[in-house]
């Protein structure tokens, strides 16, 4: 039975050439953009996994891991959010009082 299924099943590769595509595609300039956004998308997981303190999750179920995840996902975003726009600060004078002792 096994005979059939694979009789017509190509050969597989050696592992030599298997290696030999496999830094084709690492030369590419596809795969160092992808690489770079992979990076970025592991960065930002571990920092929610360290900062808001998903190592546990204290909601229980999915929807419960859902909901608290969604929730330290925004909150990392307004984050980001605050340092790419950051809060308007109060306009100083010229000219500085001095305290008198």
């Amino acid at each position: 039975m096994q005979s059939a299924v694979l009789s017509g099943a190509q050969e597989p590769m050696p592992r030599s050439r298997v290696r030999q595509v496999a830094r084709d595609i690492a030369e590419t300039r596809q795969y160092e953009v992808s690489m770079k956004l992979c990076k970025k998308v592991e960065m930002l997981l571990a920092h929610l996994k360290r900062i808001p303190g998903l190592r546990r999750l204290r909601l229980r179920g999915p929807c419960g891991a859902n909901d608290e995840f969604l929730l330290a996902a925004t909150a990392q975003n307004l984050r980001i959010l605050a340092k790419i726009f950051p809060a308007p600060q109060k306009a100083r004078s010229a000219r500085k009082k001095r305290r008198l002792p």
